[in-house]
């Protein structure tokens, strides 16, 4: 009998560039260790492998700008053998494109389709786009969003595109809109939720956020754009921070849970809003604007697809 096994990576050195300070171990890791699985990441981290300056570190640790991190030997996948990604995926996600530069994608994503893979998913977004954009070889996620949330996702092609939309959303530089169907009357004068949010892990691993004193501050501006009698109104959130299920979770803290939400919503509420077909997650990232490296502001904006928009139809003629 022959066994094949996979390519052994030996020791490996990693020095951190002053643009990556402050960046935790884990995503440093992630995006360093290409074709590595995120498991096999947390794994060596959870172990004391991964040592920084020869000494061991907890996977939260940031980096420090010329901090030296010492990878040990890995298993690696065939890098030649990605997971092919269907062709009609392929073809959505190019359909959904709606501004390329050289450096820069930013696309409609749909709902139900995760931004990578993980948990379970072979492929997502990101793996899909490498398959579409097999020459550029730098391809990264510059942000999420939830696997059931739709709308806009920027994608950079280029290391100093990243570098600079991360540096960009730490400050003010980009102003993300998102649209939301949420439950009941939502009062005109409610116009932001201050309110800091805890991660936790339950038993079953899934991931849950709560209000909670002790989680990390956390702020969203919300605009009443529509409302539909005492039902439902549609709003507009602004997150000013970037928190997991921040709108989510901060439209549940006001009293109004989002249709379709599984996590934090109303199963009733979302029951009716089904019956008018709406089966999805009713949050939609619709305006987005960037200053690109040039000092240019770029301006997008995306359309609901046609459940929501059937769907409100039906709301506003109930």
């Amino acid at each position: 009998m022959t066994t094949t096994s996979s390519p052994t990576s030996g020791v490996q050195l990693l020095e951190v560039a002053p643009e990556l300070a402050g960046q935790r171990i884990d995503n440093f890791l992630i995006t360093a260790l290409k074709g590595v699985p995120r498991t096999l990441v947390y794994r060596i981290l959870r172990k004391g492998e991964v040592r920084v300056n020869k000494g061991r570190i907890k996977p939260e640790y940031k980096l420090q700008a010329g901090d030296i991190v010492r990878v040990p030997p890995l298993r690696l996948p065939e890098r030649d053998a990605p997971v092919p990604v269907a062709q009609g995926l392929l073809q959505r996600l190019e359909a959904a494109i709606v501004h390329e530069d050289k450096g820069l994608i930013i696309l409609n994503k749909p709902a139900g389709i995760a931004v990578h893979g993980g948990s379970g998913l072979s492929f997502g977004v990101i793996e899909a786009f490498r398959q579409l954009r097999p020459d550029a070889k730098e391809l990264e996620l510059v942000h999420r969003l939830d696997r059931d949330t739709s709308g806009l996702l920027m994608i950079a092609k280029k290391r100093s595109m990243l570098r600079h939309l991360h540096e960009a959303l730490r400050g003010d530089g980009v102003d993300k809109r998102y649209m939301a169907l949420v439950r009941g009357h939502w009062a005109t004068a409610k116009k932001q939720v201050n309110a800091p949010l805890l991660k936790s892990n339950l038993r079953s691993g899934e991931r849950m956020v709560e209000v909670n004193p002790e989680g990390k501050e956390a702020l969203t501006v919300f605009k009443v754009l529509r409302r539909f009698g005492d039902f439902a109104t549609m709003v507009e959130a602004r997150p000013i921070t970037g928190r997991t299920h921040q709108i989510r979770v901060h439209a549940l803290h006001a009293g109004h849970s989002i249709a379709g939400d599984p996590k934090y919503g109303d199963e009733d509420f979302s029951r009716e809003v089904r019956e008018l077909g709406g089966k999805r997650l009713f949050l939609h990232a619709y305006a987005l604007s960037v200053t690109l490296p040039d000092g240019s502001r770029l301006d997008v904006q995306a359309p609901v697809d046609e459940m929501w928009a059937a769907t409100v139809e039906k709301l506003v003629n109930a």
